[in-house]
């Protein structure tokens, strides 16, 4: 009975069964996808570093943290900075990663180069490697040489991947690796340059290297040096993809959730229909057990099939998330497929199933030979303890699936509670809206207007459950859009003429005027010369700065470890506002020096409006008193700085320059980059418009991947809400044609089933929107942790969009009563 029973409503369990294959697809895809990429992390986390830990610091190691770095005997050495480098065969000029290395290093992974054998041979012959793309960018080859600093060297070989280095730092500063002993003669590392020394260990797999974090991780910090192991290697780069990993995560848990709604309102009015086939079953002495079991076979079975076909579809789309990422993951993505998905997939597509389609289904367990009979809808109705207990299995599965897709107890219980209150708030309002209807109705309306209006609440109607599909449909698409905007609005890079593209860095006092003069001489503005004086923290609030190191918490200490490269100035900039306090833009005569300090050093060092901070500047200490705290916003690609000076303060204090300017086009700025490096080595020059470009094109892949999960869901959702309201044709067909034998007209049929759909997708779509504006303030603020910008487009687009598309489907629900006599209506659906 349930195979024949499913072969005459196959039309009507289509739409059912997409549902459930999108939700298991985008689940499947995404779950593998993370599953894979975590696996790969773990596994290559080694090679990524070439090394099982490093100590590193950004400074000269001081004696105490030398004496633990040779206590420990390490394998390799390696210091580097960003520098200028040139070409002597062409004069071209670059901003490049110096690396200098000494030692065997990697011990895990390979230097790749062409000729392979540069990466064994570099060495010895004093060579150096280049990366591969700014080789062909500048046409040298092996054998031509490269100026860094004052040191020419042959290149080599070209370097096409070496371990340290990702795709977007290689793609802003390009690494060239030359011998260590070369580095001294280079003349680079002057005052205010910023380097890191780096020092590699291959230790045996006995060693417990999270024994040797603890403890040594502690005194490395008091030293200004910290200790990193591949296993921390693994984890920093899984948090690096974490907010898009939220994402995927929602997007899943949303797809997955519409296929339920879906699922449950399907049943829910196909059920509904068969109320009266199964009394005339009951009747003819089918007992409950087996009335039921018809249906349940029939639902299990559907829920079985659509969970293989989507895990399969998903084991498929998976297979695309490597091909947009491959450009900023650090490695190569190796697939695997094993059975696991596919069975997963199968088994949420028959809990799914089962679930949410239980409620409709125990109906049938009540139903009574007299509904045969009977025309009051409540005749078959379940007793509340049974619906109180489905209503607590679905919460139930719906909270344990949402904790294994998103591994918090409080996210897992915040989407639960939403999705409770945004289902209760629906069914309230459809509740509400048929009670004033009936309270208000307007009896001195046209035929066609009462009678939409009283298909409302007539007996066997579906306002309740049309709203609610309507509305958590629209809420989760909304949802899911207002949760892509929030990602994808830092992708929007603000380029402008007026703004500088070049920054000149390391500029030293003595070279000032000169770079300056070179810079006018091209004709090119100054738009700023930002100088910079190092210093570090010496008491705060009256206590030294080495004694708060011994017992301070973790990350209070990062900051009191911290060179801190500071600057003065009389003016907040467009990047900063004033949070608390009092902005003081020039030293007053016999003044205290007041500073202003980023919101984020006050929270992390525990100061105020008001504390005092002593300064140590280069062996000079100066007490200064916190006038104000800002909030700097980190994410604009222009110099921000933690601690501002007033003017009139450190004017004399040693200092080196940071000086912008703007050129207006790729040859004007490869013109002033030559220029400059051939006169100060020692300088380096980041042009902005490479980085924009190169964030653009990486935040381009990433907004595919979002837009493409988020369309998928979307997809999802309107599949849905097509199931929800076609599926109710089949008991319009019958009211329609009963109007068409006592007389209605084709316009007539018409504008009742328009008015009704209309008011059912405008206010379903409209409250599902409201209801998705809110949750997503939620989620900006709790989980993304993002500002939040509602976009317009769910109020123009999605509202009159759903809204149409319910009219319209509503409509097509009736096109066979319009085009047929009722006779032949009623023959063809019998």
């Amino acid at each position: 009975m349930a195979w024949r029973d499913a072969k005459a409503s196959r039309v009507r369990l289509l739409l059912f069964v997409a549902s459930i294959i999108l939700g298991i697809a985008a689940v499947v895809s995404i779950q593998l996808f993370s599953t894979n990429l975590i696996d790969n992390i773990k596994r290559q986390s080694k090679a990524l570093m070439g090394a099982d830990y490093v100590i590193e610091t950004r400074q000269v190691p001081t004696e105490r943290a030398q004496a633990i770095v040779d206590s420990l005997q390490p394998n390799a050495t390696e210091v580097n900075f960003v520098s200028m480098i040139a070409f002597p065969k062409n004069g071209g000029t670059k901003l490049v990663e110096v690396r200098g290395l000494e030692g065997d290093f990697p011990f895990y992974g390979t230097i790749d180069t062409q000729p392979a054998s540069a990466a064994a041979t570099y060495q010895e012959l004093g060579g150096a490697l280049v990366d591969a793309t700014l080789m062909l960018q500048f046409n040298v080859k092996p054998g031509d040489s490269i100026k860094v600093g004052n040191v020419i060297l042959p290149i080599s070989g070209s370097l096409k991947a070496i371990p340290g280095s990702t795709a977007i730092s290689t793609s802003v500063a390009p690494p060239i690796v030359i011998p260590y002993r070369f580095i001294k003669d280079t003349e680079l590392l002057q005052f205010g340059s910023r380097k890191e020394y780096k020092f590699f260990f291959k230790v045996s797999e006995t060693l417990d290297l999270i024994a040797l974090d603890k403890r040594l991780q502690a005194k490395l910090k008091a030293e200004s040096a910290s200790l990193n192991t591949h296993i921390r290697t693994s984890e920093r780069l899984g948090n690096r993809y974490e907010n898009v990993g939220k994402f995927l995560n929602l997007a899943a848990f949303i797809a997955l959730l519409l296929g339920c709604i879906g699922i449950a309102s399907s049943v829910h009015i196909y059920i509904k229909e068969k109320l009266r086939a199964i009394a005339v079953l009951k009747c003819m002495g089918a007992s409950r057990k087996q009335s039921f079991l018809i249906y349940l076979i029939q639902i299990a079975g559907i829920g079985i099939v659509g969970g293989l076909i989507g895990a399969l579809i998903g084991v498929g789309l998976q297979e695309l998330f490597p091909l947009f990422l491959k450009d900023f993951l650090p490695f190569t993505v190796d697939i695997s497929i094993s059975a696991q998905p596919i069975i997963m997939g199968i088994l949420l597509g028959l809990f799914m199933s089962v679930l949410f389609a239980l409620l409709p289904l125990l109906r049938t367990w009540y139903v009574s030979p007299l509904e045969v009979l009977r025309v009051d809808e409540q005749a078959s109705k379940e007793p509340l303890k049974v619906r109180l207990l489905v209503f607590t299995a679905i919460l139930v599965f719906l909270f344990l699936f949402s904790f294994w897709l998103l591994n918090n107890v409080m996210y897992a219980l915040g989407f639960i509670v939403v999705t409770f209150v945004a289902f209760a708030v629906l069914a309230g309002v459809a509740l509400l809206c048929i009670r004033a209807i009936r309270r208000y109705f307007p009896k001195s309306w046209g035929f066609t207007a009462r009678q939409s209006l009283l298909n409302l609440f007539r007996p066997n109607n579906q306002t309740v459950v049309l709203i609610v599909a309507i509305g958590l449909g629209t809420s989760l698409i909304g949802t899911l859009y207002f949760s892509k905007d929030i990602l994808l609005a830092k992708t929007d890079i603000e380029q402008s003429s007026k703004n500088a593209n070049i920054i000149i860095m390391d500029v030293q006092a003595e070279q000032r005027d000169a770079v300056e003069s070179n810079i006018k001489a091209k004709n090119l503005p100054i738009l700023n010369n930002i100088p910079i004086v190092t210093m570090r923290m010496h008491k705060i609030k009256g206590d030294l700065v080495n004694d708060l190191r011994r017992d301070s918490t973790k990350s209070r200490r990062g900051f009191l470890n911290h060179e801190f490269r500071s600057t003065y100035r009389d003016s907040l900039i467009d990047s900063e506002k004033v949070v608390e306090g009092k902005w003081i833009n020039e030293l007053k005569p016999n003044s205290s020096v007041f500073i202003s300090i980023s919101d984020n050093l006050a929270e992390s060092t525990k100061v105020t409006v008001g504390d005092v901070i002593v300064f140590n500047i280069q062996g000079v200490l100066m007490e200064t008193t916190v006038g104000s705290i800002r909030e700097v916003d980190w994410k604009q690609l222009q110099p921000n700085f933690n601690i501002v000076f007033p003017k009139g303060v450190l004017e004399q204090a040693p200092q080196f320059n940071i000086i912008l300017t703007s050129v207006p086009d790729e040859a004007g700025s490869a013109d002033l980059q030559r220029d400059l490096v051939a006169k100060h080595p020692n300088i380096s020059i980041i042009d902005l418009r490479q980085v924009y470009t190169i964030i653009e094109d990486i935040l381009n892949k990433v907004s595919w991947i979002i837009n493409f999960m988020a369309f998928f869901s979307i997809v999802t959702g309107i599949i849905v809400l097509i199931g929800s309201v076609r599926t109710s044709k089949y008991q319009r067909i019958k009211e329609s044609v009963l109007l068409r034998t006592l007389g209605a007209k084709n316009k007539q049929i018409l504008q009742i089933s328009a008015f009704e759909y209309l008011f059912l997708g405008l206010l379903g779509s409209l409250v599902g929107v409201l209801l998705a504006l809110f949750s997503s303030v939620c989620l900006a603020l709790m989980v993304f942790k993002e500002p939040f910008t509602p976009s317009l487009i769910p109020f123009l687009v999605f509202i009159p969009g759903i809204t149409l598309l319910v009219l319209a489907i509503g409509l097509s629900n009736i096109r066979s009563v319009l085009k047929s006599s009722p006779l032949e209506v009623l023959r063809r659906e019998g």
